[in-house]
């Protein structure tokens, strides 16, 4: 009796009464049958009991109605939102008029719940005064460490990533690393099992060297470090990409063996040459030998020059020269300190020196107001798709180009005199020139191969350090069946069509997801893209996702975002708001992208069924209002949106789940079939 709902048991009993009523009138009218003795008399017992019967039962169905309606469902929504209240960080009152026949009882409730939340609020604060420190330290290091300029991931025992910080992610073109998911997904084992297995065994040393390749092929250079938390062993890895020096070393040592080898033709000709010319030579010999001589010279020559010529090319393609992606800010702000005017810049960042940048601009700048020509001297930073103009412009006489050039032959700082003007032109791939400007203006130009918009900039120094240490005491994981709840890995999904028929046809159109790793959403590891359904969207699903033709055009279509998505979610319990249909799309068109969805799920329609009861509401607009998560209207009806809000709905819903003892996931998965009748469980 006690696994049976309140509902339940209370129309058990009034069953019971209504049955064991039917039952005494029953048993009443044959016994005064009996005691009567006349049969004539036994159609008016039988018709005088079946009205009793009927009577006594539909009094009992009504007042069961009524008590369902007024006290079992009001005591359900009350326990709820008391629970909400404790376990979820709501914050609205108690629904008192869904619980206004009980009396006292709600207005009790909402007492004892709101002087637990003010408890609860005063505690946090008195918690957050205390840690207020420690967060500015977090913060501090996480700055520190977000931007060491090499990728830093720390892994556990089990080879699970615990923390990585910006420039690992920036690092992998694809498979990037991501929380509680295997570094094997991002670089290949060998190397460093190898490595691990050597610095366990006790080798000398408390570090390891070791050189990786990362699933997409790049050649990292590493070094690995024990580190141990809790318990628990795992290891540091700090990387460096060297595919593009590597290649560059390669390609070099192959040029410079070839020429060589060209070399040494020529130079053993002439060596033949010089010793027989002086000997006693016919005229005709004489003179082949000169043309001999002369052709080998030129071979050698042409071999030599062919050299300096490519290392000129490596000169102005700068690829010995570091290049980091630089803040167009942060050159506008060197221009007006170096140059003392004001200076604009579009937003962007550029590949670029830019130290030895602005000190060359701000050397011209300076040499121009030497030279008469900085009256209205001033400096701008601009895009020229694919790269950048940086103008110098001023009031006066031109600038002529060989007076530019001889500027440009001179060491651009005294601190470096080998380097020049013209060599850091070449090592940037840049070209400078002046020219007639508006009006009476004239400028000085240089120009910047390449410039990244503001919003690429930011997707490739994605700067943020990812972590979560209490990954590295955790216990290696049980069976799925029986791991607690909160230390599943889960992938929060959602999805846009073009339609609302799995059976018919309609095509997905978006794609979202985020990933909830250790009871927290990670938001440095969303997926979100648009998907081509290779057919049009009707205007009524544009009317609710927004999303239309044009906005697809382009985009990939789900054989690539399939796959993608994919490898997104392996290894992780996928999580959806009316799962069946979101999966029902996946698992229809595997066809297409050749992976199958058959991974663990939880439906947050079926978690809230089971701890809110089958009668509540259940849409996610429903249950984001129940546990105080807001959808931005701007948001609503699209996938990323729809994810993030079910990630929060989910997150609010685990500890409610925890205190009616669901813990694991065997326990959801049990108790989500006893509520088949909404929505078929997936597992």
């Amino acid at each position: 009796m006690e696994r049976l709902s309140l509902r339940l048991r209370i129309f058990l009993f009034f069953a019971l009464v209504g049955l064991g009523g039917a039952a005494a009138v029953i048993g009443a009218l044959a016994w005064g049958y009996t005691r009567l003795g006349d049969p004539a008399a036994l159609s008016a017992f039988i018709t005088s009991g079946l009205v009793a019967c009927f009577v006594i039962l539909g009094m009992s169905a009504g007042i069961w109605l009524l008590f369902d309606e007024h006290v079992a469902k009001a005591v359900e929504r009350l326990a709820s939102d008391m629970r909400s209240r404790a376990h979820a960080d709501v914050a609205h009152g108690l629904d008192g008029d869904a619980a206004k026949y009980l009396g006292d009882l709600a207005p009790a409730a909402a007492a004892v719940a709101t002087g637990l939340s003010e408890t609860k609020t005063a505690l946090q604060e008195a918690v957050a005064r205390e840690t207020r420190a420690i967060e500015d330290n977090r913060a501090q290091l996480e700055a520190i460490l977000s931007d060491v300029e090499a990728g830093i991931i720390l892994c556990t025992d089990d080879h699970q990533i615990a923390f990585y910080n910006g420039h690992a992610a920036a690092l992998f073109r694809d498979h990037a690393p991501g929380l509680d998911r295997s570094v094997f997904r991002t670089l290949k084992a060998g190397p460093i099992l190898h490595a691990y297995a050597r610095l366990r065994s006790g080798a000398p040393g408390e570090a390891s060297d070791l050189l990786c390749v990362s699933e997409s092929g790049q050649t990292l250079s590493g070094r690995m470090r024990l580190f141990s938390a809790g318990g628990r062993g795992g290891y540091v890895l700090v990387l460096r990409d060297v595919t593009k020096a590597l290649r560059g070393h390669l390609e070099r040592d192959a040029a410079l063996a070839s020429a060589l080898e060209e070399m040494r033709r020529p130079a053993a000709g002439l060596q033949t040459i010089l010793s027989v010319l002086g000997e006693d030579l016919q005229e005709a010999e004489r003179t082949a030998l000169q043309t001999a001589m002369r052709e080998e010279t030129e071979a050698l020559v042409a071999q030599v020059n062919g050299l300096i010529a490519r290392r000129a090319q490596e000169d102005r393609s700068g690829a010995w020269w570091p290049m980091p992606l630089i803040h167009g800010e942060d050159i506008r702000a060197g221009l007006e300190t170096g140059l003392g005017l004001t200076a604009t810049a579009d937003p962007m960042s550029l590949p670029c020196d830019g130290y030895a940048l602005v000190q060359l601009a701000c050397n011209l700048g300076q040499r121009l107001r030497t030279e008469g020509r900085g009256t209205g001297l001033a400096a701008s930073l601009s895009k020229a798709s694919p790269g950048a103009t940086l103008d110098l412009t001023w009031e006066g006489a031109p600038l002529a180009v060989t007076e530019l050039e001889h500027w440009l032959d001179a060491p651009f700082d005294e601190n470096l005199p080998a380097i020049t003007g013209r060599r850091l032109l070449d090592m940037h791939g840049a070209e400078s020139w002046p020219e007639r400007a508006a009006g009476s203006r004239n400028r000085l130009r240089i120009a910047l191969p390449r410039a990244e918009t503001e919003a690429a900039a930011q997707a490739y120094a994605r700067s943020a350090a990812v972590y979560d240490f209490a990954l590295m005491t955790r216990p290696a994981p049980p069976d799925i069946a029986q791991s607690p709840l909160r230390s599943l890995h889960y992938v929060v999904f959602d999805t846009e069509t073009t339609g609302l028929s799995v059976l018919k046809g309609d095509r997905i159109v978006q794609i979202a997801a985020v990933r909830v790793v250790n009871g927290r959403i990670v938001p440095e590891e969303i997926f979100n893209t648009l998907v081509d359904p290779e057919r049009s969207i009707p205007p009524e699903s544009t009317k609710i996702h927004h999303i239309t033709d044009a906005d697809v055009a382009g985009a990939p279509t789900l054989a690539t975002a399939g796959k993608s998505f994919h490898s997104y979610c392996e290894g992780a319990v996928l999580v959806a708001h009316n799962a069946p249909f979101d999966i029902g799309m996946l698992r229809r068109d595997k066809g297409e992208f050749g992976e199958m969805f058959d991974h663990p799920v939880l439906d947050t329609v079926l978690l809230s069924a089971v701890v809110f009861g089958q009668s509540a509401e259940h849409s996610l607009d429903a249950l984001a209002a129940r546990l105080g998560v807001t959808i931005p209207p701007e948001l609503r009806h699209t996938a990323h949106g729809d994810a993030l809000a079910t990630a929060e709905v989910f997150l609010k819903l685990l500890p409610m789940m925890e205190a009616v003892g669901i813990e694991t996931f065997a326990d959801a998965t049990r108790k989500t079939r006893e509520h088949g009748r909404l929505l078929a469980d997936l597992n």
